[in-house]
C-alpha cells in the first residue's frame, strides 16, 4: 500500500508518462504497460505567430513537441488536415511558382510533424501543386477515403522523391517501444470530408472506410486511432459506430472542440495552432485494455520558439513581404489604430453582418463609388478572428488571403434579386453574402430595398462584387457568369495597383487609412 501512494506522488510530481519508464527502465523488467503521446494541431494557415506575435506560431508547436519528447520518446506531432490552403501566401510567387503551401511544408518539416491528413482545402491548389507539396514533405500521410483521379483511374496519391515513389497508405501501424522493453502496436486511419469536387480527387464514403478499415486494424493493433477532417457530428457519430477506438483526433472546426463518446474521446485544437491538444495514450499489454488522457495547452508567449523552426518562418515572411510590396502593400503598416476589435470569426460573418464586415463594405463602396449595390461572399473572408487594435496591412492581407479583384457590372434587378436570395440561403456557409448598408433586407414582405426603395426586377442596377462572384464557383449561385441575360454589362477589369479596384485588399486598406 506504501509503494501503491509512493508511485501515485510520483506520477503527479514528474507526470504519467516519463515516470513509468522510468521507473520500469530502473528496476529492468518489462511490465506490460506503455505511454504514447500525440501533440495535435489543425487547420493552420499561418506559420508564424499572430496578434502580434502573442499566440501561435509553428516554432513554439515545434517547441512544445521538444517539451514531450524529453518526457517520452515515444511522443508525434499530428496535423488532422487543412495546412496548404487557404493561405496569405497562395496568392504569392517564389522561384517563379506559386508558393501554395511550400511554406507550411517546410515549416512543418522542420518542426518535427510525423504525421498528417488531407482536409478538404488541400485539394484548393492543383494537382501539380499538391504533387509538388506531396513530393517535399518528410512526414506521413495517411489517407483512407480520398484518391487520385486521372480521368477514368482512380489510384492513391504518391510521393515521388529520392526514396522512390510511395503511394499514401490507407493505413499505417505504428511500432512502439519504451524504456523497459515494453511494445505496442498502433493503426491509424484517416477520413476526409468529401466536399472539394477538384477534378483530380475521387472520394469513398468515409463511415463505409472507417468499418472496414477499423475491423482490418483492430486484431492487430493495441489500440486504433482515426484521425479525421469533418464535422463534429460526423465525428461523434463515427464514434458511435466504431466504440472500440481509442480517439478520434480531429480537425475542421475552427474553435477547440471535445467531447467523450463512450470510451472514445474526440479532440480538435484551436486553428491557426493557437492551441494544440496533448492526447496521452496508455496501452496496458496485460490487461489488454488502453486509456486516453487529454490536455489542452494554449500556444503562447510562455513557450519559446524553436530556433530551427523560426529560422524557416522567418525566411517565408522576408520572401511575404517582398512580395507584398510588389502588389502595393507595406505588410507592417499600421492602418487602423484605435476602433473596437473586429470580428472576423466564421461563426459571426458566416450568419451576419459585423464591424468588419460593414468596413471590408464600406471599402468596396469607396473603391467603387458609381455602385448602387456591393456584394462580397463570406468566404472570401478567411481570418476566423477577432482583429484586436492596431490593424496592420498584413491583417487586411491575411483576412482576405485569396484577394480577388473588385469587378463592376450592370445588371437587371431580376438577377441581383436572384442572387441576394442565393445568398441568403448560403447562411451558416461561405456563400452567404454580405451587402452594403444601403440595402436592406424586410423578411416580413420579403422585399429587397435600396435607400428605401423596393428592388425593381426590370431596372438595371450598378453592382461591385468581388470577381469570384462572376465565375458561377459560389455555392448555389451557378447561374452568376457573365452569360446570364440578367447581366447587362461587364466593365473590363482594373490591374494597376494604383487603383483599389485591382486587389479587394487594397480598397479595403485605403478605407481604413482614410477613416484612422
Amino acid at each position: 500500500m506504501k509503494k501503491y501512494f509512493l508511485y501515485l506522488s510520483i506520477a503527479v510530481c514528474l507526470g504519467l508518462a516519463s515516470c513509468s519508464s522510468s521507473r520500469n527502465a530502473a528496476s529492468g523488467k518489462e511490465n506490460g504497460k506503455i505511454d504514447i503521446v500525440f501533440v495535435q494541431v489543425n487547420d493552420v494557415y499561418e506559420i508564424a505567430p499572430l496578434e502580434g506575435g502573442k499566440t501561435g506560431g509553428m516554432a513554439r508547436v515545434a517547441t512544445l513537441k521538444q517539451e514531450w519528447l524529453a518526457k517520452n520518446p515515444n511522443t508525434f506531432m499530428v496535423m488532422a488536415g487543412d495546412f496548404l490552403s487557404p493561405s496569405v501566401y497562395n496568392s504569392l510567387k517564389y522561384d517563379g511558382k506559386r508558393i501554395r503551401g511550400r511554406q507550411m511544408v517546410e515549416a512543418m518539416n522542420v518542426s518535427g510533424m510525423d504525421i498528417a491528413i488531407f482536409g478538404n482545402h488541400e485539394f484548393d491548389i492543383n494537382e501539380n501543386e499538391l504533387q509538388e507539396r506531396l513530393n517535399e514533405s518528410q512526414f506521413r500521410w495517411i489517407s483512407s477515403n480520398s484518391f487520385h483521379k486521372k480521368g477514368n483511374e482512380i489510384s492513391p496519391f504518391m510521393k515521388v522523391n529520392a526514396m522512390g515513389t510511395q503511394p499514401l497508405p490507407e493505413t499505417y501501424i505504428m511500432t512502439v517501444k519504451d524504456a523497459d522493453g515494453t511494445t505496442a502496436k498502433v493503426g491509424f486511419f484517416g477520413l476526409v470530408l468529401p466536399f472539394n469536387k477538384a477534378s483530380f480527387v475521387s472520394y469513398t464514403d468515409p463511415f463505409t472506410v472507417a468499418e472496414t478499415l477499423y475491423n482490418r486494424l483492430k486484431d492487430s493493433c493495441d489500440a486504433v486511432i482515426a484521425i479525421t477532417h469533418q464535422a463534429m457530428e460526423d465525428d461523434v457519430l463515427l464514434a458511435e459506430k466504431l466504440p472500440g477506438l481509442a480517439a478520434i483526433i480531429g480537425g475542421h472546426e475552427h474553435d477547440r472542440r471535445f467531447q467523450k463518446v463512450g470510451n472514445v474521446y474526440i479532440t480538435k485544437a484551436h486553428a491557426n495552432a493557437r492551441s494544440a491538444y496533448i492526447v496521452k495514450l496508455r496501452i496496458n499489454q496485460r490487461k489488454h485494455t488502453s486509456k486516453i488522457k487529454t490536455e489542452l495547452k494554449m500556444i503562447d508567449q510562455s513557450i519559446a520558439m524553436e530556433p530551427a523552426t523560426d529560422s524557416v518562418v522567418n525566411k517565408w515572411m522576408d520572401i511575404g513581404n517582398k512580395n507584398y510590396a510588389s502588389l502595393g502593400f507595406d505588410a507592417k503598416k499600421i492602418v487602423l489604430q484605435n476602433n473596437e476589435p473586429l470580428d472576423g470569426r466564421e461563426e459571426s460573418i458566416r450568419t451576419k453582418p459585423t464591424n468588419f464586415t460593414a468596413m471590408i463594405m464600406a471599402g468596396i463602396m469607396e473603391a467603387a463609388p458609381s455602385a448602387d449595390v456591393a456584394i462580397l461572399n463570406a468566404g472570401a473572408i478567411r481570418v476566423d478572428d477577432i482583429l484586436p487594435m492596431p490593424v496592420t496591412q498584413y491583417d487586411i492581407i491575411r483576412s482576405l488571403p485569396f484577394g480577388g479583384g473588385i469587378a463592376e457590372v450592370d445588371m437587371k434587378g431580376s438577377l441581383l434579386i436572384q442572387t441576394l436570395e442565393a445568398g441568403k440561403k448560403n447562411i451558416g456557409i461561405g456563400g452567404f453574402l454580405h451587402y452594403n448598408k444601403d440595402l436592406v433586407y424586410d423578411p416580413s414582405g420579403n422585399v429587397w430595398s435600396l435607400k428605401n426603395t423596393p428592388l425593381d426586377p426590370s431596372k438595371t442596377y450598378h453592382v461591385a462584387l468581388l470577381d469570384f462572384l462572376m465565375t458561377g464557383g459560389e455555392a448555389n449561385m451557378d447561374f452568376l457568369t457573365s452569360k446570364n441575360p440578367g447581366l447587362v454589362k461587364l466593365y473590363p477589369p482594373q490591374t494597376s495597383v494604383s487603383d483599389p479596384r485591382s486587389d479587394i485588399r487594397l480598397a479595403i486598406v485605403r478605407y481604413m487609412e482614410k477613416i484612422k
